[in-house]
């Protein structure tokens, strides 16, 4: 059973700036996840013309479950809004998360994160350019699924920019899905480097491999990390895609 973690960029390249809706499906197919967590989706944008990214990723890999969630109605940089509940039927651009299965799925859970309200610098992908952002509300999205090891949770989230502030956002999604099914298992952006997620938590690090940025990696930000007992790790790697400013994590039980 593959595990994984794949910050998407919204299907952007670093390396010639372009959305490419067949560099989606490669870099799906190539990972090869049983599970998959997604960040940065894009659902309804112009700029990646009006795709359902999480569809195209399910598609792909031939998923029987799965679920986007959007974080903002808008766009990211310019022009958004926090999204609810009420928003996810919603049309128009939307931007969040997203969780893949080729497994049954029983029962989704969506945690919401408030933004934390306050502008700070960040290094654009693939450019030497910063920019002050407003931080953006956050989510976390839950399946329990029924895997060949039995049923699990298995979780994604898209944590916060700001230190300290994704910190309390990674202990209240830990603490909301220790009410799941065990064991749980968290495919996420974290934004926080190694050791701060096992400290946090308490959890398993399952994967330890710098994952950012994608060309050259030097720091780990996107994390695997458990609760409970699994099957052994047979192996963990940052398989080479065709996109993003992240490489994907992904973890072999």
């Amino acid at each position: 059973m593959r595990l994984a973690t794949w910050n998407l960029l919204h299907g952007r390249s670093i390396t010639d700036g372009q959305v490419v809706a067949s560099r989606l499906a490669e870099g799906a197919r190539l990972l090869d996840a049983d599970v998959l967590g997604l960040q940065e989706v894009d659902r309804g944008q112009a700029r990646t013309g009006g795709r359902d990214l999480t569809a195209e990723v399910a598609e792909a890999t031939g998923a029987v479950a799965w679920r986007f969630v959007p974080a903002v109605l808008g766009t990211p940089g310019e022009d958004w809004r926090g999204a609810t509940e009420q928003d996810e039927a919603e049309a128009g651009a939307q931007y969040g998360i997203g969780l893949v299965s080729r497994y049954p799925v029983r029962e989704w859970h969506v945690v919401r994160l408030r933004a934390a309200g306050v502008r700070a610098p960040i290094l654009m992908p693939g450019t030497s350019q910063v920019v002050w952002l407003q931080d953006e509300p956050r989510l976390a999205l839950a399946a329990v699924v029924e895997t060949p090891h039995g049923v699990m949770t298995v979780a994604t989230a898209h944590l916060s920019f700001l230190p300290g502030w994704n910190g309390a956002q990674l202990r209240t999604v830990t603490k909301a899905l220790s009410g799941l099914p065990g064991p749980r298992v968290l495919l996420a952006d974290l934004n926080m480097p190694p050791p701060f997620p096992r400290v946090l938590t308490g959890w398993t690090v399952l994967a330890k491999a710098p994952t950012y940025p994608s060309t050259g990696p030097r720091i780990q930000l996107d994390h695997v990390l458990a609760s409970g007992t699994l099957p052994p790790v047979r192996g963990v790697s940052t398989p080479a895609l065709p996109l993003s400013d992240h490489c994907a994590l992904a973890v072999d039980l």
